[in-house]
């Protein structure tokens, strides 16, 4: 073997104390238990330290600020966090992902630029329309987005429900979702219009002005559209438990639907934590009061398909603004992202090793097709996260993101990322980034069913 690991390790039907993991190629050839691993040219023993599948992080924004040379900084972070693939955004800085050559450029920045491995969403827009989606996904992204609201003509146009039914009739006979920022727009920008009006500008009138019931409208629309289509539809960032109910009522209804939620809903609080943060805690759907504990009995029950970061690279100076209206949305979240909900699940008496391993890593390579990730188990690509646990004080100076600062500074965690592997490598022992940039690498979609393995693993419940 070229690496033989050593800690407790959290496998996907047991967690070993006393565990190795064997690999060569950059691949896991073996996992066991005891003094009866095989010999390698390296071993590192990490002691009673956790180690768990690298985080495959769903839902990340690597070219916001800075276009395509920021996927650099943004996978750095990434590596700092545990998380070795992320899945990143079609709309962004420069141009949306719609078309082949746009794919291609996009691999090509992957190539010159990424520490981490990344996989990719595609989209469609007014311009090419659904022309170009058979080219996008036989050039391997992973999935499609949209959004139902336009914070921008190119980052984010608004898709009307028309050009939404034609994608998902494309995607029908795919294993490929059709993820949504769901947001009915006339809905918030009357509401937004009357909290200006009124003179209303803090954290909680962005909660209002965004109410859950555009959240749920433009949600419900959508499902409707994936039953009559027969298409994977997936919105991308659910707020409150009410959303994954009307997932699990379509569901219900023979549709494919699932839903997903990001960290920061499950621990902010806008009642509670707005006056402290302000803008700092800004996204869109927004952060509601009242909802953190409807939002984790969604994912005890099983109701939530993973857990994100929506980690947007913005800096600082996009939320310094007089009103909460002007300030930029989206949060850093990729190198807080494992500690934290690591933390939180803990806080609940839950195992947080496992389901912080199922969240984060296997459940999200199932969704998105990424084969060779997310589980620590023969055949997959040797990418683990090394958690220490204990008392952790986050320092948003110490972030390798460019960005340097995040909602949760000063907050203590429970654990703390003190190494990552990658394909075998180790690229991050605790204080620094070990790879240079284009070590990372594109990762297409694989063959992988996210419904035909949820049926295997009822019918392995059942049985």
């Amino acid at each position: 073997m070229d690496l033989l690991l050593r800690g407790t390790i959290v496998a996907p039907e047991a967690t070993l104390k006393n565990g190795w993991i064997a690999v060569k190629d950059g691949r896991i050839q073996a996992v066991g238990q005891g003094d009866d691993a095989p010999e390698a040219t390296r071993t590192v023993d990490h002691g009673d330290a956790l180690i768990l599948p690298g985080v495959v992080d769903g839902q990340t924004h690597a070219t916001s600020c800075k276009g395509m040379p920021g996927i650099a900084n943004t996978t750095c972070g990434a590596l700092a966090g545990g998380v070795t693939t992320l899945v990143d955004m079609p709309y962004d800085n420069p141009l949306p992902l719609d078309r082949p050559e746009r794919l291609e450029d996009k691999k090509a920045a992957i190539a010159e630029h990424a520490h981490a491995d990344m996989a990719l969403y595609g989209t469609a827009t007014r311009e090419t329309g659904t022309g170009l989606m058979r080219e996008l996904i036989a050039g391997g992204v992973c999935a499609f987005k949209i959004s139902s609201f336009e914070s921008s003509p190119t980052r984010f146009p608004r898709i009307g429900a028309d050009l939404m039914l034609d994608m998902m009739e494309v995607l029908a006979d795919t294993d490929l979702p059709l993820g949504l920022h769901n947001e009915d727009q006339e809905i918030v920008h009357a509401r937004m219009a009357e909290a200006r009006a009124a003179g209303r500008d803090g954290i909680e009138a962005h909660a209002e002005a965004r109410p859950m019931a555009a959240e749920l409208a433009a949600t419900a629309q959508f499902l409707a559209l994936a039953q009559a289509s027969g298409a994977h539809a997936h919105p991308v960032h659910l707020t409150g438990a009410e959303g994954f109910d009307q997932v699990s009522a379509f569901a219900g209804l023979g549709a494919r639907v699932t839903g997903e939620t990001c960290v920061h809903y499950l621990c902010l609080d806008a009642a509670r934590d707005g006056e402290r943060l302000g803008a700092r805690m800004k996204v869109n759907p927004p952060i509601r009061p009242g909802r953190v504990e409807g939002l984790w009995k969604a994912i005890e029950a099983g109701q939530v398909a993973f857990t994100s970061s929506d980690h947007s690279s913005w800096p600082i100076d996009n939320k310094l603004t007089d009103s909460i209206f002007d300030a930029g949305a989206g949060v850093p979240g990729l190198q807080t992202l494992l500690p934290l909900f690591y933390t939180l699940a803990e806080a609940r008496g839950l195992d947080a090793a496992r389901l912080t391993a199922e969240q984060l890593s296997t459940r999200p390579a199932a969704f998105f097709g990424l084969d060779s990730k997310g589980a620590i188990a023969p055949g997959r690509d040797a990418d683990f996260a090394v958690l220490e646990t204990g008392d952790v004080v986050f320092d948003e100076t110490e972030a390798k993101d460019g960005l340097q600062w995040s909602p949760f500074h000063g907050d203590t965690f429970k654990a703390r990322v003190s190494a990552t592997y990658l394909r075998g490598a180790q690229v991050w022992d605790g204080t620094n980034i070990l790879n240079t940039p284009g070590s990372g690498r594109f990762v297409a979609r694989g063959t992988g069913s996210w419904f035909a393995k949820q049926s295997q693993a009822d019918q392995g419940q059942a049985q």
